[in-house]
């Protein structure tokens, strides 16, 4: 089922999430892990005009709902802590800036963006005690199953790190998902569903995935302008989306399958489709 879907299912009407920068880092950004993130990664490229660091998550979310309202007046919303490292902090910090954003009236609920390297027991007990009393979705970077591309895009962690962070929220009664990019140099598709099924015998039941892009002024930018490596057709993403959902459990909640950046700072692939576009003709495919 479709995230939007399965949300308005479970909390009863239709939900909006409303992005937020509340002025986190990552530990391979300064230092404590690595230096420079991960070579694909420039935040920019998926954030909305309205999400702004230097802004409350007050004021943010107030320009999240002007900018939603004229379209939905009804809706109700769930704060999406979406740039970089969402947990990366104390726990008096993190306890603040969620419940800053639950006094929201409009305010449903929270999802967390974060790395399975930015997460421990202290903070999951805290959002096990949360989540009996709000909607709470732990969305972890994932990115790929491989250690080798792992380590190939300075990500930082290994792909075991991952299956624990998401067993460790799962068994707390959190809801967990995992964020998979397709298409990094050096994967295997089998190789990616075999992981993508540990990921959820170990709990996780939301999933989101999208194609990779070539973001200028990245790292992997310099690697692809370099030496350029395949990137999927938007026909072969399609195909291979179709061959996921057919391999991979049915109660899986798909939030994503396709990511559209800026034109202006992608490189590659230029498919020329817009999100619902794309979506639109995967669904007359299948």
């Amino acid at each position: 089922m479709d995230f939007g879907s399965w949300i308005k299912d479970l909390l009863g009407q239709k939900i909006q999430k409303i992005s937020i920068d509340a002025g986190f880092t990552c530990p391979n950004r300064d230092g404590k892990v690595g230096i420079g993130g991960c070579s694909f990664c420039d935040n920019t490229t998926f954030s909305p005009a309205y999400c702004n660091g230097n802004k409350s998550v007050t004021e943010q979310l107030a320009a999240g709902k002007d900018f939603f309202k004229t379209k939905y007046p009804e809706m109700k919303y769930l704060a999406y802590f979406q740039s970089f490292s969402n947990t990366y902090g104390s726990l008096s910090r993190l306890q603040k800036i969620y419940k800053e954003a639950l006094d929201d009236k409009d305010v449903v609920g929270i999802v967390i963006g974060t790395r399975p390297d930015c997460i421990n027991d202290e903070i999951l007990d805290y959002l096990a005690q949360l989540a009996k009393r709000t909607f709470v979705l732990v969305e972890y970077g994932v990115e790929s199953v491989n250690d080798d591309v792992l380590k190939r895009i300075n990500r930082g962690h290994d792909f075991k790190c991952s299956l624990t962070a998401v067993e460790e929220t799962a068994k707390r009664g959190i809801f967990v998902g995992a964020h998979i990019i397709l298409g990094l140099p050096g994967e295997n598709d089998e190789e990616n569903i075999k992981g993508i099924h540990e990921l959820y015998n170990k709990g996780m039941r939301l999933l989101k995935l999208h194609q990779l892009q070539i973001i200028r002024g990245t790292r992997m930018a310099e690697e692809y302008l370099a030496k350029p490596f395949p990137l999927y057709t938007a026909e072969e993403y399609i195909n291979l989306i179709i061959r996921y959902i057919k391999a991979l459990p049915d109660d899986i909640v798909y939030d994503r399958f396709v990511s559209q950046s800026p034109p202006g700072k992608v490189i590659a692939p230029n498919w020329g489709l817009k999100n619902h576009e794309f979506t639109n003709i995967l669904h007359n495919k299948m």
